[in-house]
């Protein structure tokens, strides 16, 4: 325990002295908010959710649960992780199918710090708009899932979960929390 505490205050530090992720430009909100499920011609997806405005300066992300080290996480140290980047469809039966690039840190690499306990089964993410999506952990660790923080280039847009969203690329739309806030390990 010790140990794993020293190795992620050495890498707080590392953070702190190597990594410098450029200033973030914070979104706005567009001059015309669509309706549910409606084309927000902004951006060219469609809108689900309730929007928020959220402090960038001030949110985290919380790892909870059956981990070993929960965490909290600010933007900028979700910046300062691995990142992948990826060409996606969020699929919502019925409604829509948007497609775009969506980058962020792997969600493995964040179950992975916050050490997953062997009796985990799921995972539950909450959002600040109070919705909320439960993955099974073995879906949940598939190296194609990330936190996205970037949307074509740039911050996600708020209406589409600034400043972090989830992004499962083989599960459909529902599970793609925005305005994330936490992850609780069950």
């Amino acid at each position: 325990w010790l140990g794993l505490l020293a190795f992620l205050l050495a890498g707080c530090a590392q953070l702190s002295d190597e990594c410098r992720p450029r200033p973030v430009v914070v979104p706005t909100l567009p001059a015309v908010i669509p309706g549910y499920t409606e084309l927000d011609e902004s951006t060219g997806l469609h809108i689900t959710g309730s929007y928020q405005v959220i402090d960038v300066e001030s949110w985290r992300l919380r790892v909870t649960g059956k981990v070993d080290t929960p965490l909290e996480l600010s933007y900028d140290d979700l910046r300062c992780m691995p990142r992948i980047e990826s060409l996606t469809t969020i699929i919502c039966r019925g409604n829509f199918e948007d497609s775009a690039t969506w980058a962020g840190v792997p969600l493995i690499h964040i179950l992975e710090l916050a050490g997953v306990q062997a009796d985990a089964t799921q995972i539950k993410l909450s959002g600040a708009d109070g919705y909320s999506s439960t993955v099974l952990l073995k879906d949940a660790l598939s190296e194609l899932n990330f936190l996205a923080y970037e949307w074509e280039g740039q911050a996600v847009p708020i209406l589409h979960g600034f400043p972090l969203r989830a992004a499962f690329p083989a599960l459909p739309g529902y599970t793609w929390v925005k305005w994330l806030l936490e992850i609780e390990v069950r």
